[in-house]
């Protein structure tokens, strides 16, 4: 009896404790001024006023009848369970919070497990630019609980991708659900990525890419053929679909020596599947930023953000390709997947330590990145290019013009006048900056570093918004203004190098910069030559951006192609 006694006494008190603090909220919440609460506790006959407590907010005594029966009747050992819990959930929701208050650094407040994911744009990359307009160009953000350091600042993102890159920042953020890409050079870290990139460096050389261009002419007049009973027809295009092919073919033809003829193949599974890697699931991205500790349980079950259908036909077809090459005795291919297939016999036969090729598992992992990065951002790159020039017919113009001056009455490209026209790069280049087809990059702190007078902790992700650097007013005067002439070679040296990073910089920069602008020049001049773009009823103006992945719009972009029915000019002086 004395035992049980005893218990009730905790329940009536914990009963207390309990309407106490439930009151003292609701006053808060109401932002009412008050004087008093009175307390219960259960007796055999209903409830007894036991304390009147002095407080800030006044309540009636029917209101806080009303109240304690609502409250179930529990043991104490639940009720303190039922706390903790409760306890528990608000602080795990939160702890990360403050740091940015600590370094001094400013950015929107966060909401407990959303962080200020839902307190900016839909839209991640114009939330950037919004943000950099509030508060300046470096803030805080947090997405979901992880803190993460916004860098807009070109002096302190040469020091992050330049100067201390191996020291600090040498790696990317790591998402640990990679599934079979773990090894891909994007995402190897340290000492493996230095590896993989001493390795394919020699296989991206202007020497092997004007090996590689003979195929890329091949695609490029493929390209303009199909597209002749199109123009002639004025019909309106898709415009990812086609350039989405010519993409995926010299990607196909250049990495893996297979011709795929995706111009009369739409439904080409390698355009399936490439498209497929970079559709990241939202509920993994949810799962990760609520739940970060339990990452390695994730990679151990073979959770992946990447679909692992696509992942394994990727495989089969490097391990197809490979089996065929190795029961064949004629010509070895040029492509790069040779390439990695033949670093790897040199280290074999070497045995030296520091020539160590790559592994079986890191060839398919390379090949498979190296496809659909390479297809989706050139792919992206031509489209928004053809968007940009029909909503700018003199910049269309102009650079038709250079185009007939350097190869006149629809010459041949060549690839060394290819690479000296100006006005043609200037395009590319402001097209790049308009639309970045990264949004974002990223690194992480090995260590605690100052930087500018900025303390980044340590493990902290440093994000760098690409496409609200391009659109920093004080940057780029009228940013929103396509104006190819800010890349001219007299304003050129003008630029901030740091200002513009379409490919990244440093090294760790874009691999294949110069295979994609090869590829990308190429094409447009083979279409210009020809036809021209016009924005047409279907074309969306302005464009309603995509909040997934890359950057790209929700609606596919659609325009004319018409046939050119002028003679060719000289470019004006």
């Amino acid at each position: 009896m004395i035992k049980h006694a005893g218990v009730c006494r905790q329940q009536r008190l914990l009963h207390v404790v309990f309407l106490q603090l439930i009151v003292s909220c609701q006053g808060h919440l109401r932002g009412g001024e008050c004087s008093y609460i009175t307390a219960y506790e259960t007796t055999p006959s209903g409830w007894r006023s036991v304390q009147t407590v002095q407080t800030r907010d006044q309540r009636s005594l029917e209101e806080q009848e009303a109240v304690m029966g609502f409250l179930p009747v529990f043991s104490f050992e639940t009720w303190i369970l039922l706390i903790t819990l409760i306890y528990i959930f608000i602080m795990y929701g939160q702890w990360t919070f403050g740091v940015f208050e600590k370094l001094g650094v400013p950015g929107p407040k966060p909401i407990m497990y959303m962080g200020t994911t839902t307190k900016q744009n839909p839209v991640y990359y114009i939330g950037d630019c919004e943000n950099a307009q509030k508060y300046g160009r470096i803030w805080g953000v947090y997405e979901f609980r992880k803190p993460m350091l916004v860098v807009a600042d070109p002096d302190m993102l040469r020091t992050i991708l330049v100067k201390e890159c191996f020291t600090y920042f040498t790696n990317r953020r790591n998402f640990r659900m990679n599934g079979d890409l773990y090894d891909s050079m994007s995402l190897a870290e340290d000492d493996q990525w230095r590896r993989i990139r001493n390795i394919l460096t020699p296989a991206f050389t202007s020497g092997r890419i004007k090996e590689m261009y003979r195929i890329m002419k091949h695609h490029s007049h493929k390209l303009t053929d199909s597209l002749q009973s199109k123009a002639q027809n004025v019909e309106v295009l898709t415009v990812k679909d086609i350039f989405g092919a010519y993409s995926m073919d010299v990607m196909a033809s250049c990495a893996f020596g297979v011709d795929m003829d995706s111009n009369t193949n739409p439904s080409n599974p390698l355009i399936t599947h490439a498209s497929k890697l970079f559709k990241f699931p939202i509920f993994l991205f949810f799962l990760q930023g609520f739940f970060p500790f339990l990452l390695p349980l994730y990679e151990l079950l073979g959770v992946s953000i990447f679909p692992k259908s696509s992942t394994d036909f990727f495989k089969k077809l490097v391990e197809k390709i490979r089996a065929e090459r190795n029961g064949s005795t004629g010509q070895k291919s040029e492509d790069v997947l040779q390439y990695m297939i033949d670093s790897q016999a040199t280290s074999e036969r070497t045995k030296e330590k520091h020539k160590e090729g790559l592994t079986d598992h890191e060839i398919i992992s390379q090949a498979t990145m190296f496809m659909f990065a390479g297809y989706e951002t050139s792919a992206s790159t031509l489209t928004f290019l053809a968007y940009n020039l029909a909503r700018n017919p003199e910049v269309m113009k102009h650079l038709q013009k250079e185009i007939d001056s350097t190869f006149p009455n629809k010459g041949l490209v060549q690839y060394e006048a290819l690479m000296q026209m100006e006005y043609l790069d200037s395009v590319v280049n402001e097209s790049l900056r308009v639309y970045p087809p990264v949004a974002r990059t990223e690194r992480v702190t090995k260590e605690t570093v100052k930087i500018n007078g900025i303390t980044i902790p340590k493990d902290m992700a440093v994000l760098i918004p690409i496409y609200a650097l391009h659109r920093d007013p004080e940057l780029w005067p009228e940013p929103e203004e396509f104006n190819p002439d800010r890349f001219s070679k007299k304003n050129k040296q003008n630029i901030n190098p740091y200002a513009y990073l379409p490919f990244g910089t440093g090294p760790r920069n874009c691999l294949g910069m110069r295979f994609a602008l090869v590829m990308v020049k190429l094409a447009l001049v083979e279409v210009l030559q020809n036809y021209s773009f016009s924005v047409c009823e279907e074309t969306e103006i302005p464009l309603q951006m995509n909040p997934e992945g890359l950057t790209a719009p929700i609606q596919p972009i659609k325009l004319k192609l018409v046939m050119r029915c002028t003679e060719p000019e000289s470019v004006d002086n």
